[in-house]
């Protein structure tokens, strides 16, 4: 099996990880009853459970090997928002190395098919942690004042909501 290939398995493990552990931080911000903060992070879970399906798509499309991996166990307990939205800033920069190395991969493997899949993730990655950099500097901004990090949220498009026209597909369909 390949580099490319491995990692790319390993990467639909971190994507699920990812999806998990926002919907943990979503449940979070249900709890502390900043329903728009809730929301928008239970639309990054289902993103990220995307991508997953996408990467899966992906190696159905190219015959690879691949199984649906288990995940470990997630953070659930925070003392403010600026906690879960710094665990979910330093994930998305991870997640960038991540598809830089599987990109690198591609590279020197010669897969150019390989290359220009992880293209899109490159550019999403670029779009994920400027959002999370932005979210976490107006939560360090609000301060005790959650409400005028909820206000933002409410007020301002983050992202593009996992709605990329020129996304992959993903096996089963986008949800």
């Amino acid at each position: 099996m390949s580099t490319f290939t491995e990692l790319l398995g390993a990467q639909v493990r971190n994507e699920f990880a990812a999806s998990q552990q926002y919907a943990a931080v979503a449940v979070w911000f249900a709890s502390q009853d900043l329903p728009q903060l809730a929301r928008y992070f239970y639309r990054q879970s289902l993103e990220e459970r995307n991508h997953a399906m996408m990467m899966v798509q992906y190696m159905l499309d190219r015959d690879l090997p691949i199984t649906i991996p288990g995940i470990d166990d997630v953070r659930n307990d925070f003392a403010a928002p600026t906690d879960p939205i710094a665990l979910a800033l330093a994930q998305e920069k991870q997640v960038t190395a991540s598809i830089e190395a599987l990109f690198a991969a591609a590279r020197t493997e010669g897969d150019p098919l390989g290359e220009q899949f992880m293209l899109w993730f490159l550019k999403e990655q670029v779009e994920e942690v400027a959002s999370m950099a932005t979210l976490l500097n107006v939560a360090e901004r609000a301060g005790e004042n959650w409400f005028d990090l909820e206000n933002y949220v409410a007020r301002e498009s983050i992202g593009d909501g996992g709605n990329d026209p020129a996304a992959p597909p993903a096996a089963g369909g986008a949800l």
